[in-house]
């Protein structure tokens, strides 16, 4: 290939390793941690950040408007000008010259038009930095710290339980659907992007990046989640949702959850009403007055599927009660009929129904489109798990030994690098400094495909990365050493460079390709750590021979092409 086509080659690689890790590099060196922690929470966590902080903002800029009209608008709330321009223009009102107060608040229709630009601007925000975490290196339970919980089905109990025996097959379909149940409860508890995967036929392993709370997760693990019946007050309703359209400034506290209004009597709470919305997030569509007593537990709910009527074929929720509350249902719903029953998980009401008539035991809901009768189907079944779940093992890694572990790998890769740049430069000199960019091309190489493909970086990867450093010279050594000989042998520098990776070339790939079907196999074969070693240096290996063979080739090209040029590849300079 002509020295133009390697440039361009080797051009595309630099361009494509500075997209794939532009992510990474904005995630770790610009992003504070604060808004890292923010980021990476739930999105029910960042949606209540972001109402809060946007109730806030709200009440400072009334004050601030309350205090001075005329005075001008802070640059923290510039970004409100844009939105504020579009509506005066859709007003067909003029665009004022200068912003003030009362010019920005008139450019807005209401303030719940002002309190959703900034709610959008702080949900904006952190959902693309969420995103954005996404694309980045990842860093392992041993570096970053978390939890690793290793499950397994109870199937004895289930089997005691229910009274028939469980296949494999049986078994593992039943752990999949916990699996789904534990991914429905991952926003409600708060739990930062956990990884839940099958092991095995029979095992679920839970690894939970970042600093976790052990009781808050064995509730996420085994306990049968937040759900509740209770009866609507309508009266209360209709005046909470008028006094919340009046005041939208007073509908969430400074933490984002919803206010109690001082009218409300004793037993009775504010709540929201909400449903899906695009991305699977529950919005906030109105609000309800609840009583506060619980007129039935969902622990007491043994099954709940969705079907559709014969008859009219609308969607429905079937769920039936055990003895128990079949008992507490019927005495429910016989002193209720006519009102509004309620299905709030959690705080909050995910399905509403009017009671026609007394149900003891079987229930059916209906009244909801295909997709809403199976959100509220999963929702009635996360009340408990299809079979339950032991926990075999359950490990915590501190952050700080994360830390110390991310330092002492660094300083390996650097110590590493220092050596090899020093024994290639007192070796051989000149030639040595074309191996030393082709070793720091390698490492960026590797850390661009690393990132590229989401994988983890754990300690044993960083010992991967540590023996590619050391590997990566060797095919550069033995193309040195057979220029070398071929100098000795009398022959031009460019003839001898021609020759001596013409005649490494077979050996190096000899040799590395072995090595690569080693990794591949442990790759495929290997789990956690051993994968992660395998990976980074299946990877390492690529990379160094792209770089001994095509790289370091064209750098030789381009000063061989130079007028009166010295090759220098030890202590002896030949023309």
């Amino acid at each position: 290939m002509r020295k133009r086509g390697r440039l361009f080659i080797v051009l595309l690689v630099v361009v494509m390793c500075g997209v794939f890790l532009y992510p990474t590099i904005r995630w770790y060196g610009f992003v504070p941690q604060e808004t890292k922690d923010l980021a990476t929470g739930s999105k029910l966590q960042i949606k209540e950040y972001a109402r809060g902080q946007a109730t806030i903002d709200l009440r400072e800029l009334k004050t601030l408007v309350k205090a001075d009209p005329a005075g001008a608008l802070p640059d923290t709330y510039g970004f409100l000008i844009a939105t504020a321009k579009d509506n005066y223009k859709a007003m067909k009102r003029a665009v004022p010259k200068s912003w003030t107060m009362e010019a920005l608040f008139k450019g807005f229709y209401s303030e719940q038009d002002m309190f959703d630009t900034l709610e959008d601007s702080y949900r904006t925000e952190l959902l693309d930095l969420k995103t954005l975490s996404g694309k980045v290196l990842q860093l392992g339970l041993d570096l970053r710290g978390g939890m690793s919980i290793l499950l397994e089905a109870d199937i004895e109990a289930y089997e005691t339980k229910t009274g028939k025996n469980v296949s494999a097959l049986e078994a593992t379909a039943l752990v999949q659907e916990d699996i789904a149940i534990l991914n429905e409860r991952i926003d409600q508890f708060g739990v930062t992007e956990p990884d839940i995967r099958l092991q095995g036929t029979n095992q679920i392993l839970i690894e939970i990046p970042g600093a976790a709370d052990p009781e808050r997760v064995n509730s996420f693990l085994k306990g049968k989640g937040s759900l509740a019946f209770q009866i609507v007050d309508q009266e209360l309703t209709t005046q909470l949702q008028t006094y919340y359209a009046e005041n939208p400034g007073e509908i969430f506290t400074d933490a984002g959850q919803i206010k109690q209004p001082s009218f409300l009597p004793a037993g009775r709470i504010a709540a929201g009403y909400y449903i899906n919305d695009d991305y699977g997030l529950d919005e906030l569509e109105s609000y309800v007055v609840l009583y506060e007593e619980i007129g039935l537990d969902g622990i007491h709910i043994a099954s709940a599927v969705t079907s559709s009527n014969p008859v009219t074929g609308q969607p429905t929720v079937n769920f039936s009660l055990d003895s128990t509350g079949g008992e507490i249902f019927y005495k429910l719903t016989s002193t209720n009929t006519n009102n509004t029953l309620a299905v709030v998980q959690d705080g909050k009401v995910k399905a509403m129904a009017t009671i026609t008539e007394a149900i003891r035991s079987d229930v059916q809901i209906t009244g909801f489109s295909v997709e809403e009768a199976n959100e509220l189907s999963i929702v009635l079944k996360t009340a408990a798990l299809p079979i339950e779940l032991v926990v075999i093992s359950q490990q915590a890694v501190g952050a700080s030994l994360g830390e110390d572990t991310v330092a002492s790998g660094l300083t390996a890769i650097l110590i590493g690098l220092v050596l090899v740049f020093l024994f290639m430069l007192v070796i051989y000199k000149g030639s040595g400094v074309f191996a030393i960019i082709a070793l720091v091309f390698n490492l960026v190489i590797m850390l661009a495909v690393l990132s590229a493909f989401n994988l983890t970086l754990t300690l044993t990867s960083i010992a991967g990365l540590v023996l590619t450093v050391g590997m990566a010279v060797d095919a550069n050594v033995i193309i040195l050493e057979r220029i070398k000989e071929e100098l000795a042998a009398g022959k031009t520098a460019q003839a001898s460079v021609k020759a001596g990776f013409s005649k490494a070339f077979w050996t190096i790939t000899d040799a590395n390709v072995t090595t690569i079907i080693a990794a591949l196999v442990l790759s495929q074969l290997g789990s956690g750590s051993v994968q992660g070693f395998a990976n980074t240096l299946a990877v390492g290996i690529v990379s160094s021979m792209f770089n001994a063979l095509f790289v370091v080739k064209l750098m030789y090209d381009a000063a061989l092409s130079r007028k009166n040029y010295q090759l220098s590849i030890g202590w002896k300079r030949v023309k």
